[in-house]
């Protein structure tokens, strides 16, 4: 892989190149992929949409909303860190291709700012819900409608490839999705691959997966539009990360693991004397003990040492990528670049604790058992009542659903396929507050 395509402005959706010494300085194209994301109402949607913590009356706790804003702040500081490096490593970048710094950090930052947005109501067990009902549940019995890797796309129903159908599927007035720069959407597949093969695998890549079946042109688009390296040798389509993918998903990690602990700690369910000893180890080498010593109360002090903690750990993976830019290039790094950090096992801690006392705590708890019982009742009426339509068997009361969908959910779709992932990517649309209040809509508890 090189650079020069890797960092391609041409947008999705256009038919000709983009140069980057044509850019209108003043609002560059990376920045307009940051503009249209933020403005799109799949973005949006975030605001009422679980993190961790349930949406609760206190204010403080993060929803995906404002998680993605943080991730996409800690992104463009990598980006441009890295940027600044690489330029430095490689001067006609700049020379001959009139790249700045600053373009790298616009292009992590409108990638992190979309890391999330094709995760459905009610966080990670909003994706199981959907995938069980596939696999155990009503959904299990049109398996045998459906090919291996679309059936597959079902069960494991992944918020990143939703993320990559959002930012690119056409509909009526919108041509090419939300028309992104191929450089973005490349910094936002953490998972270059289809669902299937599933195979024991300690490359990063294959930890998930990142396209529906649906959008499996478009993916390859844009994987030949950068140049990413295949690594598929038969007609299973799976390449290598582009390399500033590793800054988004950096991002994402540095976030959750100091926000979310952070989240905890005022909340009180992580002893603020165990939450500063965590954090403490983490940025003994860098904290000033006066001014530490200086701060009065809970939140000041675990909000200085968050800030130190989150720079600490942007320094350690701007190194870890400068020292293997070579290997991330040429699709030979496997990991996690925190997984690289010498500040590993001081990670860890924070992560187990936060595990123990937040992930599983009672509130975390019942707000996945509502999930799942709010998706599995909406995908029961929603699909019947689709299918009912393409078969021409609608009862009144499928009517009555077909009719209660908005106008850019096509119910006319002929394959099987399409209908039932249009179904399952409308409900991922929902906020959390917006899919109770469809549940209870359905079963008749309030109007």
């Amino acid at each position: 892989m090189n650079w020069e395509q890797l960092l391609s402005l041409k947008r999705y959706g256009d038919t000709n190149k983009r140069l980057r010494k044509e850019q209108n300085e003043t609002r560059l194209g990376f920045d307009v992929d940051y503009d249209r994301i933020i403005f799109s109402s799949e973005f949006r949607s975030l605001q009422d949409k679980t993190q961790v913590i349930p949406l609760s009356k206190i204010d403080f706790v993060h929803t995906r909303l404002t998680h993605s804003l943080e991730v996409s702040v800690v992104g463009r500081s990598l980006g441009r860190q890295v940027g600044q490096k690489l330029l430095e490593k490689y001067p006609h970048l700049h020379r001959v291709h009139g790249y700045q710094a600053n373009d790298f950090g616009a292009i992590v930052a409108a990638a992190a700012l979309a890391h999330d947005i094709g995760n459905p109501p009610f966080g990670h067990s909003g994706e199981k819900a959907i995938g069980e009902f596939f696999k155990t549940g009503e959904g299990h019995k049109y398996k045998t409608d459906l090919t291996a890797k679309e059936y597959q796309d079902l069960c494991d129903f992944e918020g990143n490839a939703n993320g990559f159908k959002i930012m690119t599927q056409s509909r009526q007035g919108r041509e090419g999705g939300l028309r992104l720069s191929y450089a973005t959407l490349g910094a936002f597949m953490k998972y270059p691959k289809e669902s299937l093969p599933k195979k024991p695998s300690k490359a990063i890549e294959d930890k998930k997966y990142g396209f529906f079946q649906a959008e499996k042109e478009a993916f390859v688009d844009v994987a030949n539009e950068l140049g990413l390296t295949k690594r598929s040798k038969k007609d299973d389509l799976s390449f290598s990360r582009h390399p500033l993918a590793y800054l988004v998903e950096a991002a994402d990690d540095i976030c959750y693991t100091i926000i979310d602990f952070e989240d905890g700690i005022n909340l009180g369910l992580i002893q603020e004397e165990f939450a500063l000893e965590y954090l403490i180890n983490l940025v003994r080498e860098t904290i000033n003990t006066k001014k530490y010593n200086q701060l009065t109360n809970t939140k000041d002090r675990i909000s200085y040492l968050r800030a130190l903690a989150i720079n600490t750990l942007i320094d350690e993976a701007v190194t870890i990528f400068m020292n293997n830019e070579d290997a991330l290039l040429k699709g030979q790094f496997n990991v996690a670049l925190i997984d690289k950090s010498r500040y590993e096992a001081q990670i860890g801690d924070i992560i187990k604790l936060s595990i123990d006392k937040i992930y599983h705590s009672k509130e975390v708890i019942d707000k996945e058992i509502v999930g799942y019982s709010v998706i599995n009742k909406l995908l029961k009426a929603y699909t019947q009542a689709i299918n009912n339509h393409f078969n021409n068997a609608l009862s009144n009361y499928d009517s009555l659903i077909i009719k209660g969908f908005p106008s850019t959910l096509n119910v006319e779709k002929h394959s099987l396929y399409e209908r039932l992932l249009s179904i399952c990517h409308y409900i991922s649309l929902l906020s959390d507050s917006q899919a109770i209040i469809e549940y209870k809509k359905i079963q008749g508890i309030t109007y």
